[in-house]
């Protein structure tokens, strides 16, 4: 069976590496980025309806902070973030699991939301509601990953910015099947890879799911 390269950052790729082993797949991990919080405050909360989160690392990462936003009511994108804002105490009311723009579709237009994101965040498309982007960390490139032991693997593309990235490091595409957790994700590696396909839902076990697919579909002999 193929090697399945597990591309996104710590603590992420520990995770995904668990999970892709459960599955019997053989995976390793290359990050491609690392992640760092950077300060951040709300003035005032009591301003805003609930909070949008579409990502966990925005719960890891945002600190003690988080604290005073513990009695906003939480909208997340997938499992794994909602999963997150529980651990962390939120009470979390709503869950997409097609993408932030599905989720935001479901809710209130009127409602002001405070969107706990990342430095490269990607806006949602056509939103109805008010919301404001508070950034709460960052992704900086790896200067080390060394991208050659993805030759002949299955690479798991978890974000735009990722695709993008490996798509820039990446020499040796033809040899390279993607599996992106969107269709976003999977337009950002470009042309030329073996085959590009889109997980059925934005989440690790719907990606892997398609990884393991792609792994037995694709062998090498």
């Amino acid at each position: 069976m193929r090697r399945v390269a597990v591309l996104r950052p710590e603590p992420g790729a520990t995770a995904t590496l668990e999970r892709a082993r459960q599955r019997g797949l053989d995976a390793f991990a290359l990050p491609l980025f690392e992640i760092e919080a950077v300060p951040w405050n709300v003035a005032n909360p009591d301003e805003f309806d609930a909070l949008l989160l579409t990502s966990a690392n925005a719960v890891r990462f945002g600190g003690k902070e988080l604290a005073q936003l513990l009695e906003l009511p939480v909208h997340a994108v997938g499992e794994a973030t909602a999963d997150a804002a529980r651990e962390a105490g939120f009470g979390v009311t709503s869950i997409g699991d097609r993408g932030v723009d599905a989720l935001l579709g479901s809710l209130d237009p009127k409602l002001k939301l405070l969107h706990l994101c990342g430095e490269h965040r990607n806006a949602p498309a056509n939103a109805r509601q008010e919301i404001v982007p508070l950034v709460v960390y960052r992704s900086i490139e790896m200067s080390t990953s060394d991208v050659r032991s993805t030759r002949n693997t299955v690479a798991l593309i978890h974000s735009t910015r990722a695709g993008r990235r490996f798509a820039e490091l990446a020499s040796d595409r033809g040899s390279v099947a993607i599996a992106a957790i969107s269709p976003a994700a999977a337009k950002s590696v470009g042309n030329g890879w073996e085959i590009v396909q889109a997980a059925e839902s934005p989440d690790d076990d719907a990606l892997l799911a398609l990884a393991e697919r792609l792994c037995n579909k694709h062998q090498r002999t």
